[in-house]
C-alpha cells in the first residue's frame, strides 16, 4: 500500500503565496498575499529574485499565523535552481532546522508529505512546507537566455514567478492533511523537454489510482482532484487513459497549470508550470477555499519532471514523479 493514513490531525495553521507580474493577470490573482511587477523584486538577479519569493512567502505566512521562526521545528523548501539555492539562501537568516527538497515541479507535495508525516509521527509540532519557481531564471538554466527570443513549441508551458508556503501544525482548526502518497518515478521514454505534460503524466495516473485503491475511494468521493503541472495535453492524457480504467474525472479535476493563468488571453501555450505553480495554487486559492468550507475533500497531486539541462543533452528520457496529498475541510 502507497497511500499512508495520517492517525494524528496534522492541520494546516498558515499559508501565502508570492507571484509575479503574470500571477497578478491571472484568475487566481486576488488570492495572492502579494504580487509584484518588478521581475527581479528589487534584487540584482533573477536567481535572488527567486530567494525573495521564498523569503516573503515565508515570513507572511507565518505573520498570518501570528508565529515566528523560532517556532518552527522545520522547514523543508526546495526550487528548481541547481543546488535548490533559491531555498537555501532564503533560509540562511531563518532560526530554524531546514531540509532541502527536490522533485521539480512536486516539490511541495513532497515537503508537504515529509512534514505532514514527522508531525503525525510526534516528531515534530510545527512544520513549513514550501517551494518556488521563478520564470526567467528558469528559462536560463533548462533552455535559452531570454535575449535569444526562441520561439516556443505548442506544448510548452510558462514557468510560474511564484511561492507559496503552507505551516503545518499539530494544533489547530484549519485544513487537515488527511493521507499522504509518495509518488514512484514513471518513465515511458518521453524526451521532448518542451512537452513535460506528457512525460509527467504518467506518473500522476499511477499516484491517482494508488490512492483511489488503496482508501477505497472513487473520483466521485473528492470536490476536487488537482494535478500540477500537466498543462491542456497531459492533463487530457491524464482524464482520456484513467477513463479507460473505468475513473471518470471530467466533472472534478483540474490541472494547477491551466489554472493560475488565462491560457490563451496571456498566451501561456499549454499552460503553467514550475515548482511555485502548484505550491502557489494550493496557498492561494484550494486551502482558502478548504478553509471557508468551499471544498470538503480534495486530492492535491503535483507532478514534477525529473531532468536536468545534462541529461537532456545526453538524450535521456524524462522520468516523472507525483506526490499526493489528501486535504479535508474538518
Amino acid at each position: 500500500m502507497a497511500t499512508i493514513t495520517l492517525k494524528r490531525p496534522v492541520r494546516a495553521a498558515a499559508w501565502a503565496a508570492i507571484g509575479g507580474s503574470q500571477e497578478a493577470k491571472g484568475p487566481l490573482a486576488a488570492g495572492f498575499d502579494m504580487l509584484e511587477e518588478d521581475s527581479f523584486l528589487g534584487c540584482q538577479t533573477w536567481e535572488q529574485a527567486e530567494t525573495e519569493l521564498q523569503r516573503r512567502s515565508l515570513h507572511r505566512a507565518l505573520e498570518k499565523g501570528g508565529m515566528a521562526a523560532a517556532d518552527l521545528d522545520m522547514v523543508m523548501s526546495g526550487d528548481l535552481l541547481n543546488q535548490c539555492i533559491g531555498a537555501t539562501f532564503a533560509l540562511r537568516d531563518v532560526d530554524a532546522p531546514f531540509c532541502g527538497v527536490y522533485s521539480a515541479c512536486a516539490t511541495m507535495g513532497e515537503g508537504l508529505l515529509l512534514s505532514a508525516l514527522l508531525l503525525d509521527g510526534g516528531h515534530l509540532n510545527v512544520a513549513a512546507a514550501m517551494a518556488s519557481s521563478h520564470y526567467c531564471a528558469a528559462e536560463r538554466q533548462y533552455r535559452a537566455p531570454l535575449p535569444y527570443g526562441s520561439q516556443r513549441s505548442p506544448t510548452a508551458q510558462w514557468t510560474a514567478t511564484a511561492a507559496g508556503c503552507c505551516v503545518l501544525s499539530r494544533n489547530g482548526d484549519g485544513p487537515r492533511v488527511a493521507a499522504v502518497c509518495p509518488g514512484t518515478i514513471v518513465d515511458l521514454g518521453v524526451k521532448d523537454m518542451t512537452n513535460m505534460g506528457a512525460a509527467m503524466a504518467p506518473a500522476a495516473i499511477h499516484t491517482l489510482t494508488a490512492i483511489f485503491k488503496d482508501t477505497h475511494t472513487g473520483p466521485e468521493d473528492y470536490d476536487m482532484i488537482l494535478t500540477g503541472d500537466l498543462g491542456k495535453l497531459g492533463h487530457d492524457i491524464v482524464v482520456e487513459l484513467m477513463g479507460r480504467d473505468g475513473y471518470d474525472l471530467r466533472t472534478n479535476y483540474h490541472d494547477c497549470g491551466l489554472l493560475l493563468f488565462d491560457r490563451k488571453g496571456q498566451d501561456m501555450h499549454a499552460g503553467g508550470s514550475g515548482a511555485g505553480c502548484s505550491a502557489a495554487v494550493l496557498c492561494a486559492w484550494v486551502l482558502p477555499k478548504l478553509q471557508r468550507h468551499e471544498l470538503h475533500r480534495v486530492i492535491f497531486a503535483p507532478t514534477g519532471a525529473l531532468l536536468s539541462p545534462t541529461s537532456s543533452f545526453q538524450g535521456e528520457s524524462i522520468p516523472g514523479i507525483c506526490h499526493g496529498v489528501v486535504l479535508c475541510d474538518d
